[in-house]
């Protein structure tokens, strides 16, 4: 299946979705269908509630050798917007897999931050020069290594970064971005953030998958939980001097979708989106 062609199928099924008419779409006979890490019907959730999608944010990667599409954009709920990440699977021209991240506006954290989701940034939508490109498995396991790093951080990275990367999550940059009330972390780059130890308190970076690797653009999609035990709340950063907190005084979950511009072999973009789920959910997608 050629990226035209997956990308035909993840606007159909869009239109479909603003619609509220999923008869529209051909659906494969044992679909998949989940939304926010809750297996449904094809045509539940967002489907009874959604009133329109902005068509300005407009992020797709696609991966012909497996048939996979993903989208990340916006759309509203009876005026109230959202942000959305989307992966499909396509076999056979059916729909065999559909699964949604939607996190509204009264999701848990500092976030979203709708007003500056207004267009993907240039660099997630570029294809990346030849000379520029690794080979899809190297380019899972840098993705993974953001998760290794991630995971019980405490200032090793065990994946490169470029200079200028930044981090979007659920519609706001954390990363050189001073602006964010009580948490200077997100005055700092990427690599930086996590030299400095900041998210000891993520425990596990759970359920990882990768079903998504578009070789043109380098981008990884991928899926999985973090978890907070709420053990650790007092963090010292590495520098020995900075004390701060962290929220997660208690168990918390978070189910995502995120994507990863790999350049050279670095982590150049990550753009995520998740949702506050019970702590340790299992994934509908390990079953």
């Amino acid at each position: 299946m050629t990226r035209t062609e997956l990308y035909a199928h993840a606007e159909a099924y869009l239109d479909a979705l603003e619609a509220g008419d999923p008869a529209r779409l051909p659906w494969a006979d044992a679909v998949v269908f989940t939304e926010n890490n809750v297996r449904l019907a094809p045509g539940d959730g967002l489907w009874n509630t959604i009133s329109a999608r902005r068509r300005t944010y407009d992020l797709k990667a696609a991966d012909p050798a497996t048939g996979q599409v993903a989208w990340f954009g916006l759309v509203e709920e009876h005026g109230h917007p959202a942000i959305m990440g989307l992966r499909l699977a396509v076999a056979d021209g059916r729909i065999a897999e559909v699964e949604t991240i939607v996190c509204r506006s009264m999701e848990f954290g500092p976030f979203p931050s709708i007003e500056t989701y207004v267009s993907p940034r240039p660099l997630m939508l570029a294809d990346l020069p030849e000379a520029q490109r690794v080979p899809r498995e190297r380019m899972i396991a840098i993705a993974n290594g953001y998760f290794d790093t991630l995971e019980l951080n405490d200032g090793t990275l065990h994946t490169e970064f470029t200079d200028d990367c930044d981090r979007v999550e659920n519609g706001l940059q954390t990363t050189n971005n001073p602006t964010i009330e009580d948490y200077p972390i997100a005055a700092m780059g990427c690599a930086d953030q996590f030299r400095l130890g900041q998210y000891i308190y993520d425990d596990r970076l759970r359920g990882r998958r990768f079903p998504l690797v578009d070789e043109d653009k380098g981008l990884v999609l991928a899926a999985g939980f973090i978890d907070h035990t709420g053990k650790v709340v007092d963090v010292t950063w590495t520098d020995g001097v900075t004390k701060t907190k962290s929220v997660f005084h208690f168990p918390h979950s978070f189910a995502l979708l995120e994507l990863f511009k790999v350049v050279d072999g670095k982590i150049a973009g990550v753009e995520a989106v998740f949702i506050t789920v019970p702590y340790n959910m299992p994934s509908p997608w390990e079953e």
